[in-house]
């Protein structure tokens, strides 16, 4: 490459050279500073890339093996937690929450079903009194809070992103039903089964493989389209008492994302650690075999996944959103790859899912963190590119 391009580290496997094209062009044209792509087919890797710096304000190169904090994509590896233990015969998703978490029951949320919680349609998206970085840390805190928290709408009547409070209701959950810590849990029956380098809480010896991430700004003659918020998208981000804001302040203040002690704690809905490779092999084990590692859904689970629980306009994004159960769907909100795909993203850039049709499973980390919530278009480049290369 020239002396202006980013070195591209990795493979592509014939016929997907495009992915390989935008992810370099993602560089050239759309400010990314360092990321990682990985691409899964019928459980064989086909795209395996990185470039550009590990650290957002640094210099060190990305190499194979770096991770980075994943935002909300951490979600559909919790929502994959809840459904295995459904799987299992754990969890009743018809159940109660407070069947199994008598807590819970507090302040009108007595009838909220397990799988409210998992389609965002549980009420609580918001907390009277948001929690300092410190106490979000704390599950039994978090939970308590939660529990305590009255609905802002009648507990499965309507949908809304419940964007740090799935946190404490996923994790609860599954530390009730299982009497082990969520990411504990995480770790040992899908990230070691799967062979997938994705943590829920970062252990100490494998900080130093985690890079600085920070907010980066797009570029000014990127050649992308610029699509302006719609009028009411806008006014919720502006409104400090909006759903919008009040769930993202949920934690208050924002915290740090680099700091170790925040990367050790476990909030499945926001601080997942992942590369890319790992965050696809476990969307590549909810669809089918994956080399050198355990599926973990049946055919029956990825169905129920991906079945749609809730669309329309979402009472906190303000937009038109679909999810299934912890998953969000194919739309115009979150383009993926197909209508039939199911996954999640990161506000601001990662992306994870899988598509069971084409046997695909994708996984994009990035270091630098742009303004958008459920469509990067650097992740949305590389989607398109996935796209043409299948021929769809």
């Amino acid at each position: 490459m020239g002396a202006d391009e980013t070195d591209v580290h990795g493979t592509v496997a014939e016929g997907f050279e495009p992915v390989g094209d935008a992810f370099a062009a993602n560089f050239a044209r759309l400010g990314e500073r360092g990321a990682a792509v990985a691409v899964y087919r019928d459980g064989h890797k086909v795209v395996d890339l990185w470039a550009g710096t590990k650290d957002v304000d640094g210099t060190a190169p990305w190499q194979r093996g770096t991770a980075q904090i994943v935002r909300s994509a951490t979600k559909g590896v919790a929502a994959a937690a809840l459904l295995l233990l459904h799987q299992r015969g754990e969890l009743d998703l018809d159940a109660p929450v407070g069947a199994y978490w008598p807590e819970f029951k507090a302040a009108g949320k007595e009838r909220t079903r397990v799988r409210d919680l998992l389609a965002h349609r549980a009420g609580v998206p918001v907390l009277d009194r948001p929690l300092t970085p410190a106490e979000a840390a704390d599950p039994d805190l978090g939970a308590a809070a939660v529990a305590a928290q009255a609905p802002v709408w009648e507990p499965g009547t309507d949908h809304g992103y419940h964007a740090q409070t799935y946190s404490w209701l996923t994790g609860e959950l599954v530390r009730r039903v299982t009497g082990r810590p969520v990411g504990e849990w995480i770790a040992d029956e899908i990230a070691r089964p799967v062979g997938a380098d994705v943590w829920l809480g970062l252990p100490e010896a494998e900080q130093g493989r985690a890079g600085r991430v920070g907010d980066i700004e797009a570029p000014q003659e990127s050649g992308a389209l610029r699509l302006r918020p719609k009028r009411a998208v806008t006014e919720a981000w502006a409104d400090p008492d909006s759903l919008t804001r009040r769930a993202f302040a949920a934690i208050t203040p924002m915290p740090d994302e680099n700091d170790p002690a925040y990367r050790a704690a476990s909030l499945p809905a926001s601080n997942g650690i992942a590369t890319a490779d790992g965050l696809a092999r476990v969307y590549a084990s909810l669809i089918g075999d994956v080399d050198g590692g355990t599926r973990l859904f049946s055919p029956a689970t990825t169905e129920l996944a991906r079945a749609e629980h809730s669309a329309g306009p979402d009472r906190v994004l303000v937009v038109n959103t679909r999810f299934g159960l912890g998953y969000m769907l194919h739309g115009s909100a979150s383009p993926l790859l197909s209508p039939g795909s199911f996954g999640h993203p990161g506000r601001g850039g990662s992306l994870g899912f899988a598509d069971p049709e084409s046997g695909i499973a994708f996984g994009y980390v990035t270091g630098g963190f742009r303004a958008s919530v459920t469509a990067d278009p650097r992740a949305q480049s590389l989607v398109r590119a996935l796209r043409t290369a299948l021929g769809s």
